[in-house]
């Protein structure tokens, strides 16, 4: 939720894709967890250079990615506390208030989940080749 510049929409819609954010981003946290257990696995069975190699490239991945995603959710929360702010000074319903759409963040969610897909698919081809 930026400038007057940004379309509308209603809270109530604002507030479900929120919902649908959070969803994504905590999925993709719980998913980088196994991945990186899976990891942990590999880099105790394997002591070949090149796939330890891999094995820290990935972990060093996995870390910027929770980042990011933790960055995510905090901008989540912060649009979240601008809908209950915006909700309380006027008490009409929420699926009849608007405000200015979060156009922003979504690109940012889109841009996560395409960098995170191709990490995603990178791990797996290693994955593959490393068993």
């Amino acid at each position: 939720m930026k400038t007057s510049q940004n379309p509308q929409k209603y809270l109530s819609e604002l507030h479900q894709e929120h919902i649908d954010f959070r969803s994504i981003l905590n999925f993709s946290k719980d998913e980088l967890l196994t991945f990186n257990h899976r990891l942990e696995e590999i880099a105790k069975a394997n002591t070949i250079q090149e796939v330890l190699m891999q094995v820290e490239k990935f972990q060093n991945h996995f870390i910027r990615q929770r980042e990011v995603i933790d960055e995510l959710l905090h901008e989540i929360g912060e649009c979240e506390r601008r809908i209950a702010q915006i909700a309380e000074e006027n008490n009409v319903a929420t699926d009849h208030r608007k405000a200015d759409d979060h156009v922003e963040l979504r690109e940012k969610l889109e841009t996560f989940q395409k960098l995170y897909g191709d990490l995603k698919s990178d791990y797996m081809t290693f994955l593959s080749k490393t068993f």
